[in-house]
């Protein structure tokens, strides 16, 4: 196997000259034979160093304004031969092709042209094709080509130059090719940004875009937004995406990392509601919410389930705020609220306080996947899309709940796919009554939940119960039983739902299996 490998034929094409000089004059001073093209030739003969032209070589001009000049057998031959194979050295004799012993290539600047704000045209002439070309081919035979593909490796090409035999071992000819595939992987995925970018304006402004096969991990995203701070005061924070295809500030302050993280909660439960409903959030988690044919009503209900945690929160409707309903909503303290749209004289209520921030949503798609970072590294997930509908759900006790009852079994569901595990929601004629959230035992979320509801003075008779996950055990429906609850929803699975059928049946309680679970962390 050949592993030192003497150089003295080099092919230089490159953009970036600035160090090249010394590299020159010291492969002339060992007998290296230089071919070149275009402004490298000129540079080279600039520095009195005998050159020899490609064209000279090909027998074939530069064409297509210097589009075309090294694409030619004579020059590929003579990188990707490989004169240890009989075949190949029988191929170079009768086409008279001689081999490259180095390739020096830098390609054009594109990255460089597009962040200069060019016209399309000048970016798309920017596009490397014969210098990638050229890197490729001879990174591919490093066996017997040295490739340079980058002028950071231009100290560490002169140092080979000037060492006695002007050779290359093995071992770093691999290493400087693995460097030249880096190099072509960075440069086409710099492209493939611009092109998405150029062509699919709308998508991007949905967020950060992201790509992910079963080997690769890509994050697009440019622009960051300066945040105040993180979480608390001493974590730094940024933005990265474009929140002008989600909304349009309106009036207020900047928003915060929570304030993203609670708009980002709000919109997702808010998408899994057709008719006209508002959500009061706190911390990610819904506080209020409620589904009523009037905006006022679904305010007015919504807030009834939990004023106090209402107090400093965000609030999200799926429907245009009229005046009425802001003369409501203004009666308490929020910090901000998101809806499709507003009435004038709403708007003109709304902004009487001045740090408030108000929203007006725009229709766009939520991306399908969700990263989280996790241990040093990333965790990737299809986002929990899922909405159960009535034909889905099986009804598993003697009683079938009735139509209000299931109206209000998926009214709950959607509320507790949204709510921190683990979670309970309790719910009656499409208004949230109160929920347990993020508790290490499911008792316990079902029994802050109650706890909640009385405080409020809330009535829990005939109200229903949905939970995120299976019970383990009986004891939460009967515990809910005894303060009121009629219907439960729950995705079932547990080797013990027999115990909570069973009870349910022997209680004239309804519930219904959706197997699927919501888990939410």
């Amino acid at each position: 196997m050949i592993t030192s490998k003497t150089i003295r034929k080099a092919l230089i094409s490159v953009y970036y000259k600035e160090g090249l000089d010394s590299i020159i004059k010291k492969l002339n001073e060992k007998g290296v034979s230089l071919y070149s093209t275009g402004g490298t030739y000129d540079f080279i003969c600039s520095l009195g160093i005998e050159c020899n032209k490609v064209e000279d070589l090909t027998g074939y001009p530069s064409i297509l304004g210097g589009r075309v000049k090294t694409l030619h057998p004579k020059v590929f031959g003579g990188i990707l031969g490989r004169p240890d194979l009989e075949q190949d050295k029988l191929d170079m004799e009768a086409f008279d092709i001689d081999t490259f012993d180095l390739v020096v290539v830098n390609l054009y600047p594109f990255v460089q042209t597009v962040l200069t704000g060019a016209k399309h045209h000048d970016i798309i002439e920017k596009i490397d094709i014969g210098g990638i070309s050229l890197i490729r081919a001879a990174a591919k035979n490093y066996k017997h080509v040295l490739c340079i593909s980058s002028p950071d490796q231009y100290a560490e090409l002169l140092d080979i130059a000037s060492r006695y035999e002007c050779s290359t071992e093995l071992n770093e000819r691999l290493e400087f090719a693995k460097r030249a595939f880096e190099k072509s992987s960075s440069y086409d995925n710099a492209i493939f940004n611009y092109l998405s970018d150029y062509t699919d304006t709308e998508k991007h402004k949905s967020g950060v875009i992201v790509h992910t096969d079963d080997n690769e991990l890509k994050i697009r995203a440019r622009n960051p937004m300066k945040l105040r701070y993180g979480e608390n005061p001493h974590q730094e924070a940024a933005y990265f995406g474009n929140l002008e295809g989600v909304f349009s500030k309106l009036h207020g302050k900047e928003l915060s990392y929570n304030n993203l993280l609670d708009l980002d909660a709000g919109i997702s439960l808010i998408s899994d509601f057709n008719e006209t409903t508002f959500a009061i959030l706190k911390h990610n988690n819904a506080c209020g919410v409620a589904s009523r044919p009037l905006l006022r009503d679904a305010w007015n209900e919504a807030l009834q389930a939990d004023p106090v945690s209402a107090y400093g929160g965000v609030l999200i409707t799926n429907s245009p705020i009229d005046e009425a309903t802001a003369e409501e909503i203004n009666k308490i303290f929020f910090e901000i609220i998101l809806a499709p749209g507003y009435e004038k004289n709403a708007l003109d209520v709304l902004m009487t306080k001045k740090n408030r921030i108000i929203l007006q949503a725009k229709s766009f798609d939520f991306q399908a996947q969700q990263f989280r970072s996790v241990l040093n590294g990333v965790l990737y997930q299809d986002k929990d899309l899922k909405i159960e509908s009535v034909d889905e759900l099986k009804v598993i006790t003697h009683k079938t709940p009735d139509a209000g009852q299931m109206e209000d079994l998926l009214f709950a569901n959607k509320i507790v796919k949204h709510s921190k595990s683990n979670a309970i929601v309790l719910a009656s004629g499409k208004k949230l009554l109160a929920s347990g959230i993020g508790q290490t035992s499911r008792v316990d979320a079902l029994k802050q939940a109650i706890e909640k509801a009385n405080a409020f003075g809330l009535n829990l008779k005939n109200a229903v119960m949905a939970s995120d996950a299976f019970f383990p055990f009986a004891d939460s429906v009967e515990i809910a039983h005894k303060t009121g609850i009629v219907s439960v929803i729950q995705p079932g699975g547990s080797v013990r739902d027999n115990e909570t059928i069973e009870y349910c049946d022997k209680h004239d309680i309804s519930m219904v299996f959706t197997g699927i679970r919501h888990f939410k962390h």
